[in-house]
């Protein structure tokens, strides 16, 4: 029968039994409530690298991408700039050119006419290769030989300093300081 005293009589101890609404759960001794499951973990830390991965994959390719683009734009610079580079040396001869074709068109000049034209287109086809940092190599008699711009093309005997210039057979030049063509020198024998 039952006790009126101890309304569960499953409990010999007369204890009442706690209540529980629908939001708690019974705690049990082989559950910890704050721990959480290592492989549950793991897992969303795999998840959390995996996505890093990808998204350090895409600005590597983007960055790939971005430098191929720079490479091939630096490309195409170089070849335009190889490519029209010599425009504006051609620019400045044109009128050498001008001056060379009128000189030729004048049927009845004499030799003076002609050496003044001459000597004036001369004077515009230095100009312009001195624009363009062409620079004459024409050292005086007595410099000293400069291996660097001048080629001995004979070994003489002079009263000069031996190793000095006699004299320039053709000159030379330079661009932007390198050499394009050496002076062509005669040059003193030691003694």
């Amino acid at each position: 029968m039952s006790d009126p005293q101890n309304p569960n009589p499953s409990d010999p101890t007369g204890q009442p039994e706690p209540v529980m609404d629908a939001h708690s759960t019974p705690a049990s001794p082989e559950q910890p409530n704050h721990h959480s499951d290592p492989l549950s973990d793991a897992q969303a830390e795999l998840a959390n690298l995996k996505a890093a991965n990808t998204d350090l994959a895409d600005q590597f390719l983007r960055a790939k991408a971005e430098v191929e683009n720079a490479r091939r734009r630096a490309d195409e610079e170089v070849s335009k700039a190889r490519k029209f580079a010599v425009e504006a040396f051609a620019e400045s001869l044109l009128p050498v050119a001008d001056s060379l074709a009128a000189g030729l068109a004048i049927a009845d000049a004499n030799a003076e006419q002609l050496r003044e034209g001459s000597e004036a287109t001369l004077r515009q086809l230095k100009s312009a290769l001195e624009r363009h940092k062409i620079i004459e190599i024409n050292p005086e008699a007595g410099a000293k030989f400069d291996p660097h711009q001048h080629q001995a093309i004979s070994v003489v005997p002079a009263e000069q300093e031996p190793n000095t210039v006699v004299t320039v057979l053709q000159k030379g030049y330079l661009i932007a300081d390198r050499v394009l063509r050496p002076a062509l020198v005669t040059v003193t024998a030691p003694k």
